[in-house]
Formats: C-alpha cells, sequence, structure tokens
C-alpha cells in the first residue's frame, strides 16, 4: 500500500437541461473505466421552469484497484462542502449556487464555468430588473475557489459548431485535475458514439480555450486574491479579440478599472461577448461607446479627477510657480438635488425625488462649496467623496445607468442580426448622453427622443 492514494478525486458538475450534463458524465466514466480506476457517479434531478440545475457528482479513485490490496472501495454518493476538488458549471448563476452551498472553497476547488447567463425565473418575475450582478457572481467564484477557469462556453460552442458539454469537458482537461489524460476522454467520447466528430470539435476547442486562458495568468493573481488583475484582463483582450481595435479595448480595461474596479472591467468585456462575431464596425462602435457610458460622470469621479496628483503638478507647471512658490487651488461645487441624488441609495434617492416632484423649491435646490484643495481639510474632503466610489454599486445612478445600458445593448444585438449599418447608428447615439446632472438629463433626453422616433420604429427596416 505504499504511495497509494487516500482519497478519490472529486468532481461536481451543474448544467441546464438539455445541454447534455448526463451524456458528460458517461464521458469521464467511461475515460475512468477505460484506464482501470474505479470511479462511481450519481445525480440529482433539476426542477422545472429555470429555479436550478440537474447536477452530477463523480468519485473516481486515482489509483487501481490493485493498489487496495483486497480491501473494499466505499464511494460517497453526493457532495460534501469543503471536499469537492473540480466544480463545473454549465452558467454562471449555477456556479454561484455552489458557492453559496458551501462546495466550492479556496483551499481545494478548482472552478470551471461558463460567463454567459441564462435567466431564472425568479428574474423574470420582477417588475424592475431582476438580474444578479454578473460581476458580483465573479467576484465570489474568484473570491472563493482555489484556482479558476471562468470563460464564456456558449461562445466557444457556437464558434467550434459543437455543443456546450463537449467544450466543457475540454477545459476539465486543461485543469488537468482529473487522474488520467486527454486521449482517455477522447477515447470516452468517442466509446459514446453521440456525434463523435463535433463533441471531439468542442473538446478541443474546451482545451484550448482553457490552455489559452491558463497561460496567460499572473503567478498568484487567482483564487483567493479574488480579483483579475488589469494585466490578465489585457491578456484577455489580446486572447479572445485578436481582429478587434486592440488599442481601444485595452484603453476601455484600464479606463474602467481606475473607474471602478477590476470586476467591473471585466463586466465591459462580457458585455462585449455577444458581439465578437459582429461585423467589425459594430464590435468598434459598440467597444468604443460601451467604455464610456460604464464610466458615466458623477459627483464621484470629478472628486477623483480632481484630486490626482498629476493635476496638481500641472496646475503649478501652468501657473509657472517655483518650485519654493506657494500655489493654492480653489474648487467650486453647485451639486443640485439629481446630482445629490445620483448618488444616494436607490431607496432614498427615490423617496427625495418623489417628494421633490411637488415642491418646486427642491427641485431648485443647489448646493454650493468653495473647497480649497491645497489644504489638508479640503483634500481630505474630496478625498472622502471620491471615496464613496467602492459603493458606488448601490446608487441610485449606477442601478439606472446599468438598466439604460443593458436596454440600448439589447437594442444593437437585435439590429446586428440583421442589418450592420442600423447596429452602428444605434450605437453611435449614445454619443448624445454625456456630462451629469442638467447637462446629462438634456442629452438622456434627446437620446429618449431619438429612440421613439427612429430606433424603435425602424429596428426591421433596411437602411441603404
Amino acid at each position: 500500500m505504499t504511495g497509494a492514494s487516500t482519497r478519490p478525486v472529486t468532481l461536481l458538475i451543474a448544467a441546464l437541461g438539455g445541454e447534455g450534463g448526463g451524456v458528460l458524465t458517461n464521458w469521464i466514466v467511461n475515460a475512468a473505466q477505460a484506464v482501470g480506476l474505479p470511479v462511481q457517479a450519481t445525480s440529482i434531478p433539476g426542477v422545472a421552469q429555470r429555479t436550478g440545475a440537474t447536477t452530477y457528482y463523480i468519485e473516481i479513485w486515482p489509483d487501481s484497484l490493485e493498489t487496495l490490496g483486497g480491501r473494499e472501495l466505499v464511494l460517497a454518493l453526493s457532495p460534501i462542502p469543503g471536499e469537492v476538488d473540480i466544480m463545473a458549471a454549465s452558467e454562471l448563476l449555477e456556479a454561484g449556487r455552489a458557492i453559496q452551498s458551501g462546495l466550492v472553497t479556496p483551499e481545494r476547488t478548482f472552478l470551471i464555468s461558463s460567463t454567459h447567463r441564462v435567466y431564472t425565473t425568479a428574474e423574470k418575475m420582477k417588475p424592475d430588473d431582476g438580474r444578479f450582478d454578473v460581476a458580483d457572481l465573479l467576484r465570489a467564484a474568484r473570491n472563493r475557489s482555489r484556482e479558476n477557469l471562468l470563460l464564456d462556453l456558449e461562445g466557444i460552442a457556437r464558434e467550434s459548431g459543437a455543443h456546450m458539454n463537449s467544450v466543457l469537458l475540454g477545459l476539465i482537461a486543461a485543469s488537468g485535475k482529473l487522474p488520467f489524460g486527454e486521449d482517455s476522454l477522447r477515447a470516452g467520447i468517442r466509446s459514446e458514439g453521440k456525434a463523435s466528430d463535433a463533441n471531439l470539435r468542442g473538446f478541443e476547442a474546451g482545451i484550448s480555450a482553457g490552455r489559452a486562458r491558463l497561460a496567460t495568468r499572473v503567478p498568484g493573481a487567482t483564487g483567493g486574491e479574488g480579483k483579475s488583475t488589469v494585466d490578465e484582463l489585457l491578456d484577455r483582450v489580446r486572447t479572445d479579440y485578436p481582429d478587434a481595435p486592440r488599442q481601444e479595448l485595452e484603453h476601455a480595461v484600464r479606463r474602467l478599472t481606475d473607474y471602478q474596479d477590476s470586476a467591473y472591467a471585466e463586466l465591459y468585456l462580457e458585455r462585449l461577448v455577444p458581439f465578437r462575431q459582429a461585423a467589425p464596425e459594430v464590435l468598434a462602435s459598440v467597444a468604443r461607446h460601451l467604455a464610456v457610458r460604464m464610466s458615466y460622470e458623477d459627483i464621484i469621479r470629478v472628486a477623483q479627477a480632481k484630486i490626482r496628483p498629476g493635476r496638481f503638478r500641472a496646475i503649478r507647471a501652468e501657473t509657472g510657480a517655483g518650485a519654493d512658490e506657494p500655489v493654492a487651488v480653489t474648487e467650486f461645487f453647485k451639486p443640485g438635488l439629481n446630482e445629490i441624488c445620483d448618488i444616494l441609495p436607490v431607496g432614498l434617492a427615490r423617496r427625495l425625488l418623489k417628494r421633490a416632484e411637488s415642491r418646486p423649491d427642491q427641485q431648485a435646490f443647489k448646493m454650493s462649496m468653495l473647497l480649497r484643495t491645497t489644504t489638508v481639510w479640503g483634500f481630505f474632503r474630496l478625498r472622502m467623496l471620491a471615496g464613496i466610489r467602492r459603493w458606488r454599486r448601490s446608487t441610485f445612478r449606477f442601478q439606472q445607468e446599468q438598466i439604460a445600458i443593458e436596454s440600448w445593448l439589447d437594442e444593437i444585438r437585435q439590429a446586428a442580426s440583421t442589418n450592420a449599418r442600423l447596429a452602428v447608428e444605434i450605437a453611435e447615439c449614445a454619443r448624445l448622453i454625456k456630462g451629469y446632472g442638467a447637462t446629462h438629463a438634456r442629452g438622456t433626453d434627446s437620446f429618449r427622443r431619438n429612440k421613439e422616433a427612429l430606433i424603435n420604429p425602424s429596428s426591421g427596416d433596411t437602411v441603404s
């Protein structure tokens, strides 16, 4: 028994109905049996109406039966929190469910998940935007896993002309965590005898995508650290968008990381995924305007810009002041009710705006402030204002902007499927929306009128 294993390799798979989770499980079981490894697989059916996936649990003993010395092997029928080696999910929220159940842990689990979403019934039933925050799901996936591969399986499957389950198997193989090699999995696919050519094509696409992502990892930047670094996201741009306007995409990643954080920049890249196969001019226009829309101006952003060290150096240079000469900088702020509500929590902002509808004096309210940022107190006040960035996702303006952005992207996607020129024109309409306060209100109103008069009525027409 010297050198024999002390525990099985455990694998949990979550797949939606019709995605071939059972076939995927059979491929792995076939591969294990072909090389003489004890294996056991069980499944728990999901429920209807997209309220949960079917889960498949596999335990593989990494040594042959001979190493047991005649002792009987007993494998578990269901996963245990803290004991799952590989968690593979065909949809991002299903990875979130596993994380919430404690089945993904930073000490052990290699998490593999698609980043695309299939919305649940609960999400669709809410009268407002009931979708789970993709950025939060991605952040949890990185925080709670030891290692991870998070890729758009739906997009890879579409490009390779294969089913998603074969792509997922390729990512599992790329992880290197199974006790047998890729050839065994290829043989497992062939032995199942179902669309073998297409499934092998998807398998190879999954391996290539997984290896490419793992090869561009910065050591120590995954797992418990919980966020993609800027370098990782830039590598993703180079890998996923080889023919796109790379300089613009790289600038957008840096801009959005500076604006919010790397998870927000990653959300930007996820939002571009549906346009990877669109006409080049559509992708270029969406990439440019999406970056601007996602980094909208608010009081937080203005404060952040005004306390940058480079700005103070530029002001000193413009004034011609010597190194030993003092320079005083006074900032003037006059936010109105709307600008203040933009950075408040959603519920409070709505109550204030509702109350102001019948109060002209409150609608005209302005808060005048003079801040000398070259003093400790003045700089500290702006620094505190800029620090609200960490709570920006819970603010009224942020929530409103995300809803508007998703609606705009949906309109572009619909147009791009039949008319690239129309899709570009819809994307370019975002130029109307800019600034904050009264400037933003006028731009938004112009965008709305264009949408009502031109975009929606023309969405099914051909532009010559």
